[in-house]
């Protein structure tokens, strides 16, 4: 195996970790190999680059296949991966991608895909899929602290409460609705639509809906992190 590596070119693969915010979790869309290597086991969606694409046609086309492209909010490369043995038959590349899908769009799926809470990510997936849902997970929130991509998550219209769960459901930890509040309208990110959600069944006043200023990525505050209450830090 290792001198059919050493003696051929490598192929190259593009992958995508799309996220999403349901049911108060953030999940991964994944789908469920039919074939071998790893026949049965969840691996991200993709496939080989093929002669004369850009690697963001490659995933585009792949997404194309799994979840209307469309649904996707925000798409950026993430990693490439180059280990020499991370493909048991073959020498493999692979470019990794982040994609978002907001929380208020639930895009049909094949029987094969699923999203999956990344929370409860099975222990064992196809190649190196795992860490890379890890590491897209983890970009992410990074970005949430310093970017505006919550605009790529949230639903087009929100409440602040709601916005509230959705950065606490990627984040993995409780933001406070207020601090979130006057963190993102600091920044100048919300602009209020001048309507009003009806309160739910346990009553109180009218809650205002907000939408983000701008729908694409823009650095905010470098210097920003969103941590978990409690943590040290300034």
């Amino acid at each position: 195996m290792g001198q059919q590596h050493s003696n051929s070119l490598p192929t190259h693969v593009t992958v995508a970790v799309v996220l999403r915010v349901g049911d108060g979790r953030l999940h991964a869309l994944l789908w469920q190999r039919a074939r071998d290597p790893f026949a049965e086991s969840w691996s991200l969606p993709g496939g080989y680059l093929q002669r004369g694409q850009t690697l963001a046609e490659s995933i585009r086309g792949q997404l194309e296949t799994k979840v209307d492209v469309r649904e996707v909010a925000w798409l950026e490369q993430l990693e490439t991966l180059s280990e020499p043995h991370r493909h048991p038959g073959e020498w493999q590349l692979a470019t990794a991608y982040l994609g978002i899908v907001p929380a208020d769009v639930d895009p049909a799926l094949p029987p094969d895909t699923r999203w999956l809470a990344v929370d409860e990510l099975p222990a064992a997936m196809a190649f190196d899929h795992r860490p890379i849902v890890l590491a897209g997970r983890e970009r992410l929130r990074a970005k949430l602290s310093y970017t505006n991509i919550g605009f790529a998550l949230a639903p087009r219209t929100f409440t602040i409460s709601e916005l509230r769960d959705v950065y606490s459901a990627a984040l993995g930890h409780g933001v406070s609705a207020t601090n979130l509040q006057r963190v993102l309208q600091r920044r100048g990110l919300l602009e209020p639509t001048g309507q009003r959600r009806s309160p739910g069944p346990g009553g109180g006043r009218p809650a205002a809906v907000y939408r983000f200023r701008s729908r694409k990525v823009e650095v905010t505050d470098p210097f920003a992190v969103l941590r978990p209450p409690g943590a040290a830090g300034g």
